[in-house]
């Protein structure tokens, strides 16, 4: 199970920072991720991250203002978001997927988050 937090209303240039607690069979684990939509749009691939943390993927549209991590010891990826604007105004998701991959796309994911809404306002 996954279970995303830290959602909330932001005015433009501020921040955030959201968690994803994953429970369960965690050291299974390889790649977490985070991925944002909007009504009537695809799901978005916003970062991901392997399991070491040394690699990390970030969309161009947010390189330079989110970034990825993970703490291990405690099952949980955060996505640190500074810079905000509204156009980052989303539903974000996390996920995590036990296969080796960069995590990019959404059907590389096994599990699923239930969701945390960002708001920004200009």
């Amino acid at each position: 199970q996954l279970q995303a937090s830290g959602g909330g209303l932001v005015q433009a240039g501020g921040s955030l920072r959201l968690s994803c607690a994953a429970s369960g069979r965690t050291s299974s684990i390889y790649t977490m991720g985070w991925f944002r939509q909007v009504p009537g749009k695809e799901r978005e691939f916003v970062a991901a991250i392997v399991r070491s943390g040394v690699s990390t993927y970030h969309a161009d549209s947010v390189k330079g203002r989110f970034t990825i991590s993970r703490d291990n010891a405690k099952n949980t990826a955060y996505l640190q978001m500074n810079s905000l604007k509204p156009e980052d105004t989303a539903v974000y998701y996390c996920a995590a997927t036990t296969t080796f991959s960069t995590g990019t796309y959404p059907v590389q994911y096994d599990y699923w988050g239930q969701g945390t809404l960002v708001t920004v306002s200009s």
